[in-house]
């Protein structure tokens, strides 16, 4: 392709503002738990996060981190009667679902009722998660997971900030590295020459009041 693709703004659906933050992870399901997480985790650098055991459902999840902000999550059975049994039935594994985090999963329920998308599911954890499901059949064949959360209390301590700290710089004179806490949770990287370093501390000291 020689040209941009042009985009046909007529085509595109209005953004909703609030409504989603983002995609927080894939969720992989499979059956050979012990090959999965060493392939992500051993091979691939993926740091385990969260895990839980869902003893009525019979299945395990192990939430992962990739770089900066890329999160996946690996389901398995526990054994016999799982709720992955029929996912599972006819492959190895595969990906089951994707999980978009919202602000407001109440705000969320009451747009899809209003456009008359069908959900299911709805229910929360406590305070730490609250979600909802859109069936495959109303999303192009993907199961769609909508949840209200924090980010960080997911995360491995390894790949977030220390609480109460939302950045923090290091560096020479070569190179310049500022690491900041991101909304969606964990820590983003950027890494700056001395000169784009001098020029943002000068457009953070204008921002402030200090500077000319």
């Amino acid at each position: 392709m020689s040209e941009k693709p042009e985009w046909k703004t007529g085509l595109m659906p209005g953004r909703r503002p609030g409504l989603i933050s983002r995609i927080d992870h894939v969720s992989i399901a499979v059956r050979d738990c012990e090959a999965a997480h060493r392939f992500f985790g051993k091979l691939l650098g993926a740091v385990a996060g969260a895990r839980a055991e869902d003893p009525e459902m019979k299945y395990v999840w192990q939430l992962y981190s990739l770089g900066d902000l890329s999160r996946l999550e690996l389901m398995h059975p526990t054994g016999g009667g799982s709720f992955l049994d029929g996912f599972l039935k006819n492959r190895e594994g595969g990906v089951h679902h994707i999980t978009l985090e919202t602000p407001d999963i109440e705000k969320v329920k009451r747009y899809l009722e209003e456009q008359n998308i069908p959900c299911f599911g709805f229910g929360a954890i406590g305070d730490v998660w609250k979600e909802l499901f859109i069936h495959p059949k109303d999303a192009f064949g993907v199961l769609i997971q909508i949840a209200e959360f924090k980010p960080d209390d997911w995360l491995d301590d390894s790949v977030k900030m220390p609480e109460g700290k939302r950045f923090s710089v290091s560096g020479d004179d070569r190179e310049v590295t500022l690491d900041m806490a991101h909304p969606g949770g964990g820590t983003v990287t950027v890494r700056l020459t001395p000169d784009e370093a001098r020029r943002l501390a000068g457009d953070l000291e204008k921002a402030i009041g200090g500077g000319p």
